[in-house]
């Protein structure tokens, strides 16, 4: 979709989007693109290149043996209840991506942007284990401030690599961050509201790229009697609930309260509650038969531990797509973004310069939006 819009936006206009917050592996392209706002457009083109050449091996250590001692010391900790050995800390080792993202993003350049008035504010989300709370941590011009409600907060800091790999660090998967005196997991599991920072953060409109829908082909050719879930179609389950019901449900409600504004009228409406516009893409084609199609690309090791959790079917699809970085994956995902962008370049330049839009609110439902 960046691809599509760096080509619609005109470049003399610079960075588009001020205000930029991204969770778990939206964090990596959200803080790509806030290094890059002063040069927008030869941001998204290295995004895209690093994508398009994409492997397992550049996020996790996917070779057999160490595969091999991994599923043994998972055997051996249940077997004998963590005796003898260190309990394992995840399933999969993503030091390869520390590696990486360390070598690609410049983070002193988030606040060169800043202090150049390309970009207003960064925000990456991860949660807290011990204190059970969503934290995001942003960073931002003179005058934003930090925020606290139930079970959520924004916390003002410079932000750094342990930022980063903590918000993707998926649970079971990867391997919890320590960042400030705590331990941190991917920022998904506990944001019950992931449009909030952005409105925190002074945003008064949304472009939100929704990453899939109930209504798509694949998930509507069930069994008739369908079999018992494996391990892996639970996890892809969970994962599909952390990822994706939060943001659709958070749309709603972003939906119902501009109704409620509208209905009242500017003379009844608090200064603290705003009408907040919000353009909706969802992909044109099901991410999970492109999943399918490129299942058997990843490592045999990789294949080897999703075989042994039931993965590797139909049901075990919405895990398998988290854990998929080889590249013509990434290249048939990327290609799909930009023939969408492009599809709606009226609808996004209109958007993207202020005007009034009729796809301006959250969808009644997620087929909605792909009607729309």
């Amino acid at each position: 979709m960046l691809k599509g819009i760096a080509e619609i936006w005109p470049q003399q206009r610079g960075n588009p989007f001020p205000v930029i917050t991204g969770t778990s592996a939206g964090a990596i392209n959200a803080t790509v693109l806030a290094a890059s706002a002063m040069r927008f457009r030869a941001g998204v083109a290295r995004m895209v290149g690093v994508w398009s050449n994409f492997r397992s091996g550049k996020v996790i250590r996917d070779d057999g043996l160490n595969a091999l001692r991994t599923g043994l010391h998972w055997a051996w900790s249940i077997l004998t209840g963590g005796m003898g050995v260190g309990k394992p800390r995840s399933l999969l080792d993503n030091t390869p991506l520390r590696s990486l993202l360390e070598h690609q993003v410049n983070f002193a350049r988030i606040q060169q942007s800043i202090d150049a008035g390309d970009l207003e504010a960064l925000a990456i989300t991860a949660s807290s284990y011990h204190r059970a709370r969503s934290v995001t941590f942003f960073q931002a011009r003179d005058g934003i401030e930090g925020w606290s409600r139930t079970r959520r907060e924004g916390m003002r800091c410079t932000l750094d690599l342990d930022h980063l790999m903590a918000s993707v660090a998926i649970p079971v998967v990867f391997p919890a961050v320590w960042v400030r005196e705590d331990y941190y997991g991917d920022g998904s599991m506990r944001q019950a509201a992931p449009l909030s920072a952005a409105i925190h953060l002074g945003a008064e409109r949304l472009l939100v790229i929704g990453l899939r829908s109930e209504g798509m082909s694949l998930l509507r050719q069930a069994p008739s009697e369908p079999e018992y879930p494996t391990l892996g179609s639970i996890a892809g389950y969970m994962l599909d609930t952390l990822f994706m019901d939060s943001l659709y449900s958070d749309l709603e409600r972003l939906t119902r309260i501009n109704q409620l504004l509208q209905d009242q009228g500017p003379a009844h409406g608090s200064a603290k509650v705003k009408e907040v516009a919000a353009h909706v893409i969802l992909p044109s084609e099901d991410v999970l038969e492109i999943t399918a199609r490129h299942a058997k690309s990843m490592p045999r090791s990789v294949r080897f531990l999703l075989k042994s959790v039931g993965a590797l079917n139909s049901g075990g699809l919405p895990l398998v797509s988290y854990l998929l970085f080889e590249e013509g994956y990434c290249r048939e995902l990327i290609a799909l973004g930009y023939r969408d962008a492009l599809a709606q370049r009226e609808h996004l330049l209109a958007f993207l310069s202020g005007e009034t839009v009729d796809n301006l609110e959250a969808p009644d439902t997620i087929e909605d939006a792909i009607s729309r």
